[in-house]
Formats: structure tokens, C-alpha cells, sequence
């Protein structure tokens, strides 16, 4: 198993560095575009409602841990912000509780569809945490 940690202030400008260094930590598996794509889009997702709705007005703490071994990539987001009332209703498709903001309401979906497992730990004033594994998509060798 192989792992890397990263803490960063929830600053939207860093969301970027989140992604880079993870596609950087992931590169020795020489995944599939495809696979790099969702997982990209997996942890902006995480780490922009952590940004959004964890933290909401304030600036806080976001912590990404990335593994992987030789079937799958284990992603966690966690953040220490105001938690998740209902987390089922959060999970729905297009809820979002920031209207205002223009937000779609899709990024739970999104990190559920692109998952082959996808965990939310949450309470309110307690923070959150989101649990993600895909299972390893590798580039067919060249011959």
C-alpha cells in the first residue's frame, strides 16, 4: 500500500493543489484517462463542498488521504466544519441547500456514480468525512 496526506486551508484557490497533487501521487498506475477524469472530478467535488458547505463562510482545515494497492484507490476528504444534518437528503439528486450560490445539487451523485464505493460520515457541528474507493483502471500495456 502506498499513501499520501495533505492539509490545506479551505481557500477555493486551493482545490487545484488538491487535484494536482493527487493525479502526481496516482501517476505510477498509469491509469485510464477515463479513470483519471473521475477521480479528478471525485476529489474536486469533495473538497468543494467541504470548501462550501463544511466551512461555509469561514476558513478552515481540509485533509485529503489518498492509498491505493494493486485493485484499488482509497480516497478520504474530511473537514471539521458544521457537519451534515441529513445526510440522505443530501445524497439526493440536484438537493442542494446553497440555491443562492447556483450549485447544482450534483455532487454527491457524481462522486456515488464515479465510485465503486462512496461512504458519508457526518454530524452536525462535527465535521464530515467521505470515504471513496474505485477500483483500479490500468492503460493496456504497449506492445
Amino acid at each position: 500500500m502506498n499513501e499520501m496526506k495533505l492539509s490545506f486551508l479551505s481557500r477555493l484557490e486551493n482545490e487545484a493543489f488538491a487535484r494536482t497533487s493527487v493525479v502526481a501521487f496516482l501517476m505510477p498506475l498509469n491509469l485510464t484517462q477515463e479513470a483519471l477524469m473521475e477521480v479528478k472530478t471525485m476529489l474536486a467535488e469533495a473538497v468543494v463542498n467541504a470548501m462550501i458547505h463544511g466551512y461555509e463562510n469561514t476558513i478552515g482545515t481540509i485533509s485529503v488521504s489518498v492509498a491505493y494497492d494493486d485493485t484499488c484507490i482509497y480516497m478520504k476528504v474530511e473537514d471539521q466544519g458544521c457537519g451534515i444534518e441529513d445526510i440522505e437528503q443530501a445524497m439526493k439528486p440536484l438537493y442542494t441547500s446553497k440555491e443562492h450560490l447556483e450549485r447544482s445539487g450534483m455532487g454527491m451523485t457524481i462522486m456515488q456514480a464515479f465510485s465503486d464505493e462512496f461512504q458519508v460520515l457526518s454530524k452536525p457541528q462535527g465535521g464530515t468525512c467521505v470515504k471513496i474507493t474505485k477500483l483500479i483502471q490500468h492503460e493496456p500495456a504497449k506492445q
